[in-house]
């Protein structure tokens, strides 16, 4: 390599790095658009893609990380276009009775809005107020309703309201007026006024009422208390389990199912984690030979007091396990 080459070099390395500073940020705002961890990360990969190939092209009117965010939002327009609705199981069908015969159909994967963990998308910071803005915009109702908004609304809500961009910023990001901003603004706020998201608002139950309650959870949990879990749930408690068409509300509906079918759960072990916002466990059921494996990505809202839980998310999805770093199985000491 010549000595002409090495400056070069060392600028697109640096390039490359600031880049880089950008993606925990991105991979939070093409979920919010898209209402999946894996195709996030594919709408970040892109990004940085198209933002390298194109970097002659910033002129430095805004920030990097303003025209990162116009590069990723485009990509995340673009992969929607002629897509379905994400949703939830709620989002689909009426609630499920525990003793039905038919559980109802297994959706494929890109039906669902799927979890993401927290540090994925939660950026470094020491602001309180700031993380909990953050952890409220990636709840798993709240990104579930987004899925109802057109994708320019619900870009358009995303920029204004999460990221605080101005409607002139926003304008010249999506290449529109500022009018038309307002306009679509206006109309995204009322849609999801229209809907209840269930995401409570800022407050963060004390971290010690938090961790007995989750104590608890495990514990009952892993020794399939029944009755210890159903007391831990809120009376209106709701119970979703994706892929699965189907969910269940109320704590006494929940102890029914957890008696009946659910019953195929004693023996599970639970590890920790964090998701969406929320505390959050790996299940692993029992493989009968003393070993385990993976079975579902358990996802809890917990009441704003810390007291109760309002919602259990199971995940059926194998693929969230690697997303999350757990292994698939595990031996009977790990």
């Amino acid at each position: 390599m010549s000595t002409e080459a090495l400056p070069d070099l060392a600028h697109t390395v640096a390039d490359a790095a600031e880049l880089e500073l950008h993606r925990r940020e991105l991979t939070g705002h093409c979920y919010r658009m898209l209402g999946s961890l894996f195709e996030a990360e594919d709408a970040v990969q892109e990004t940085m893609l198209r933002a390298w190939r194109g970097a002659e092209n910033f002129e430095g009117r805004s920030s990097l990380r303003t025209w990162m965010y116009r590069v990723a939002t485009n990509v995340c327009l673009d992969m929607l276009r002629g897509r379905k609705r994400r949703a939830l199981p709620m989002g689909l069908v009426p609630s499920t009775r525990a003793d039905d015969p038919v559980l109802g159909p297994v959706l494929p994967q890109n039906h669902w809005v799927l979890p993401v963990p927290d540090g994925r998308v939660l950026a470094d910071t020491a602001d309180p107020a700031e993380l909990a803005a953050t952890r409220e915009s990636i709840h798993l109702a709240f990104v579930a309703t987004l899925m109802y908004l057109p994708p320019r609304q619900r870009a358009v809500l995303l920029l204004r309201e999460v990221l605080a961009l101005s409607a002139a910023e926003v304008a010249e990001l999506l290449g529109t007026t500022t009018a038309s901003v307002t306009s679509a603004l206006q109309r995204a706020r009322a849609a999801l006024a229209a809907r209840d998201t269930g995401v409570p608002m800022r407050s963060r139950p004390d971290d010690s009422v938090r961790r007995e309650l989750l104590a608890q959870y495990v514990d009952a949990f892993e020794r399939y208390d029944v009755a210890r879990l159903t007391a831990l749930l809120r009376n209106d408690a709701v119970q979703q389990m994706p892929p699965y068409a189907m969910w269940l509300r109320g704590s006494d509906e929940i102890g029914r199912w957890m008696r009946g079918r659910g019953s195929e759960c004693k023996g599970s072990r639970l590890l920790p984690t964090e998701a969406n916002g929320c505390p959050a466990f790996a299940q692993y059921r029992s493989d009968g030979e003393g070993g385990y494996r993976a079975f579902s990505l358990q996802v809890l809202e917990v009441e704003t007091d810390g007291h109760r839980i309002r919602a259990l998310h199971s995940f059926l999805v194998p693929e969230l396990f690697t997303a999350f770093g757990f292994p698939l199985t595990l031996g009977p000491n790990d």
